[in-house]
């Protein structure tokens, strides 16, 4: 299976902008520049998006993890927090903080915990990003 995502740049670091797609259309033209990722101008950004996929990962894979189990979860939401600092002179994405809640019927807290813990580990996301990846997952 391959998926395609899109961008085009245009002018220098500080004061060009982009627009960064996707193949399936979810994403069309959605612009990004300078101020969006580094200062606070509303937008999107590569870290963004970063975290979207890793929070979409995470959710499947641990829905995956839980039916396994043989439990069926009624709701996962899951946030990414992707931290993004200077390191050596580079822009590094250092960590990622994964705050889930799951409404999960006839699971142990303990349990529930395990399979999360697993699948922060093993979700693709997670086995692509080389950096802190930390995890807070609660039944809700």
């Amino acid at each position: 299976m391959r998926r395609v995502g899109m961008a085009i740049w245009e002018g220098d670091l500080k004061r060009g902008k982009g627009v960064v797609s996707s193949e399936s259309g979810a994403l069309k033209n959605v612009p990004y520049n300078f101020s969006k990722r580094f200062e606070q101008e509303p937008g999107t950004n590569p870290e963004e998006l970063i975290g979207a996929a890793h929070a979409a990962c995470f959710s499947m894979a641990l829905s995956g993890g839980l039916a396994t189990n043989g439990t069926i979860a009624k709701e996962i939401e899951t946030s990414a927090t992707v931290t993004l600092e200077t390191v050596d002179g580079a822009a590094t994405i250092t960590r990622i903080d994964l705050h889930c809640h799951a409404s999960v019927d006839g699971i142990s807290d303990e349990k529930f915990a395990e399979i999360a813990e697993n699948t922060k580990k093993t979700c693709p996301v997670s086995r692509l990003l080389k950096c802190e990846i930390t995890l807070h997952a609660h039944l809700v």
